[in-house]
């Protein structure tokens, strides 16, 4: 196992209404390759998404900064990657390395854009839910291409049968494999994922750790199909 180093950091960020604890297996595999990790645990319900950004994810960034760090990876999962985006729409990163999305509502969900109004989705989701929906002016689409490696990684395996009647096209649950994809992106691929657990797949940590050290996907790893989640 290698040490890590303070000069080689990846800030991994859970999605909507998900806690710090979602993302250890990932960081877990993360830290045995070498990179430093740390795992942004922000209060993603009760804030808007440049709010969460300003408060919670620039000074993370800044304390990898002041830590030595000399290139700053991100990994998300879900609204973590609207997030990364934002912040990198407003701010610049010469540290900046690689970005792996995990089931990232890129171009927004149907879903809110189904039930975004209802009362009991806000009480859930907070006010940086209700910005998620597929409109142009929603906040995943207001931000326009990415223009820096980004590798994504959808899922397409729904456990949830009422939110994917909403949805159209191949969706995890909660936003669809073309939903995912942003103009600018370096890969894409898909793995059978649900999208609740996309993050603890051996195969997408196998698929994150070949895009933080490469830059691309392949060749791309065969989902274990013996999990299922």
């Amino acid at each position: 196992m290698s040490t890590p180093s303070p000069a080689d950091q990846v800030i991994l960020i859970h999605g909507l209404a998900r806690s710090a604890k979602t993302m250890e297996p990932m960081a877990k595999a993360l830290q045995q390759a070498g990179h430093k990790t740390m795992i942004l645990d922000y209060p993603s319900r009760h804030k808007t998404i440049p709010a969460l950004v300003d408060e919670h994810l620039a000074p993370a960034v800044l304390a990898c900064q002041k830590d030595g760090a000399q290139t700053i990876h991100f990994v998300t999962h879900s609204m973590g990657g609207i997030l990364v985006r934002d912040y990198l729409s407003r701010h610049k990163l010469p540290e900046l390395g690689r970005v792996v999305m995990l089931a990232p509502p890129n171009q927004g969900s149907e879903v809110v854009d189904r039930i975004g109004d209802w009362r009991a989705f806000k009480a859930v989701n907070g006010p940086a839910g209700e910005h998620l929906g597929t409109a142009k002016t929603s906040a995943p689409r207001a931000l326009g291409p990415v223009t820096y490696p980004v590798g994504i990684i959808a899922g397409d395996r729904s456990i949830n049968p009422i939110n994917s009647r909403m949805i159209e096209g191949t969706d995890d649950g909660k936003v669809s494999i073309e939903n995912t994809k942003v103009e600018g992106m370096t890969d894409h691929i898909v793995i059978h994922r649900t999208h609740p657990m996309i993050m603890k797949g051996k195969d997408a940590i196998a698929l994150t750790l070949r895009f933080i050290q490469k830059g691309t996907f392949a060749p791309a790893v065969i989902p274990n199909k013996g999990e299922h989640r």
